[in-house]
């Protein structure tokens, strides 16, 4: 059945039979706008895009999938500012076709993912669109801390990393190729892992910057080193190649580094730390920040690709 057989009031009824809403929703839909408690009195807040064909495929993934990415994207966002995520507002533009179970299940994603973190869907919009486009924004808690943001990085710091990075530039690289193994890999690709409780964790540990790795890990720390007005240098031997990985670069002939240090969608978090701070287990150093700018790996510029950017 597609959408426009169930209308729009519909198909709003479908998807919302399938949410829940988190501790942090005081009203949910149904009414002109959501109500979201703010203990903190202050609300965190980012926004993404997802566009079929440019970032998702529906014959790679899933409606599921694509709704577990569509929050992880978003959700990472308040991790990397030390906040605790409280709520999502989505709006869905749809083609006339599109087959309302892809709805109701990418709807399933989006509430899964949300969950991890006790938060919801508590409201959004519809569009008819040739389109296939999700946009969506997460709200989040400080707690009472101060954010953790860009600009706070000194040299002397040390760069840690929580979660992976790579693994889901190296599914996107195997299904590119035509292949749908290794299952870990395209796994990866198709529902990130993000260490969601490490960025409050980081601010808790006074991190002095911090930023979601979505384009690359390169991309992503030259926009902190930028905004801090220092340099990076990254260590090689801080990052582990797994099996998995090293067999799949070896087999497609790619440098593993280039996924590790170039892929996004992994969703892991970088933070700055004073050297004096000591890391728990969710955190491991992979460089330290030093004078001048940009990034450097092993005290070199890198030669290769640095990231997504939109436009080029």
């Amino acid at each position: 059945m597609g959408v426009a057989d169930v209308g729009e009031f519909g198909l709003i009824d479908r998807v919302t039979a399938r949410l829940t809403y988190g501790s942090s929703c005081l009203l949910g839909p149904g009414d002109d706008a959501a109500v979201v408690a703010a203990p903190d009195r202050r609300v965190v807040a980012s926004t993404d895009v997802l566009v079929e064909g440019r970032h998702f495929r529906r014959d790679w993934s899933s409606a599921r999938d694509v709704g577990h990415r569509a929050a992880a994207a978003n959700l990472a966002d308040i991790a990397a500012m030390g906040a605790t995520p409280t709520a999502l507002l989505v709006a869905l533009c749809i083609p006339a076709d599109l087959d309302t179970a892809w709805a109701e299940e990418l709807a399933d994603g989006l509430a899964a993912e949300a969950a991890l973190v006790d938060a919801g869907v508590v409201g959004g919009d519809m569009s008819a669109s040739a389109t296939l486009t999700i946009a969506v924004t997460a709200l989040g808690d400080l707690d009472g801390r101060p954010p953790v943001v860009r600009s706070g990085a000194r040299p002397g710091d040390v760069v840690a990393l929580a979660g992976r990075t790579g693994w889901a530039a190296a599914g996107l690289t195997v299904l590119s190729r035509g292949f749908r193994t290794p299952r870990l890999l395209v796994e990866a690709y198709r529902r990130p892992e993000v260490p969601y409780p490490a960025g409050p964790e980081a601010a808790q540990l006074g991190a002095t910057a911090m930023i979601d790795v979505s384009d690359g890990l390169l991309a992503d720390l030259g926009h902190l080193a930028k905004a801090s007005g220092v340099g990076v240098d990254l260590r090689r031997d801080g990052f582990e190649v797994p099996r998995q990985m090293s067999d799949a670069a070896q087999a497609l002939g790619v440098d593993p580094y280039t996924w590790i240090l170039a892929g996004g969608d992994d969703h892991a978090l970088v933070a700055t730390f004073p050297p004096a701070v000591a890391l728990p287990p969710s955190w491991r150093t992979v460089g330290r920040v030093v004078e001048g700018a940009g990034v450097t790996v092993d005290g070199d510029a890198y030669d290769g690709p640095a990231g997504w950017e939109h436009f080029r």
